[in-house]
């Protein structure tokens, strides 16, 4: 566990969240201090070993998205979802209660400063106001310990 900082570090920035809807700032791979991902856009000409599934990842180098005005996966894409898209919502919908396309539709629907106020609210910890990473089960400052609701629900 992490000792408390004084100022809550609650913020979170458009460029952390991931072309697949992914919010990079509740990651333990960003959050860690030791071989830290910087998130999954900031690509570096310094890139550690840590870091290849971020350089090799088939959303965030899918031609849609490769295109200069398309910042994440949308219905305006052919595949959209496309099958790596499924499987990381699927995933992350039966282990950590979270949706990437649900993510997606609401920065489509709304936009991506309504998206990062919902995630500021939704990922806070009730108990000392730090933002709760969605890897682990507890509170990485207080040890709060989180309810996943877990869905098993089949993506489009």
């Amino acid at each position: 566990m992490k000792k408390p900082s004084q100022q809550p570090t609650t913020t979170i920035f458009a460029d952390l969240i991931a072309p697949c809807g992914m919010n990079c700032r509740l990651c333990w791979g960003y959050i860690r201090e030791k071989n830290s991902c910087p998130g999954c856009r900031m690509i570096t000409s310094t890139e550690s070993p840590k870091s290849k599934h971020r350089t090799t990842c088939k959303i965030r180098n899918c031609d849609y998205i490769q295109q200069e005005e398309n910042t994440y996966c949308s219905d305006r894409c052919p595949r959209y979802p496309c099958t790596r898209l499924k499987q990381l919502d699927q995933r992350y919908r039966t282990r950590y209660g979270m949706s990437m396309i649900d993510n997606l539709k609401i920065i489509r629907e709304s936009g991506i400063g309504h998206f990062i106020k919902h995630e500021e609210q939704r990922w806070i910890c009730p108990q000392c106001g730090e933002l709760i990473c969605i890897h682990r089960p507890g509170c990485l400052t207080c040890g709060y310990e989180r309810i996943v609701h877990k869905t098993n629900v089949n993506t489009p």
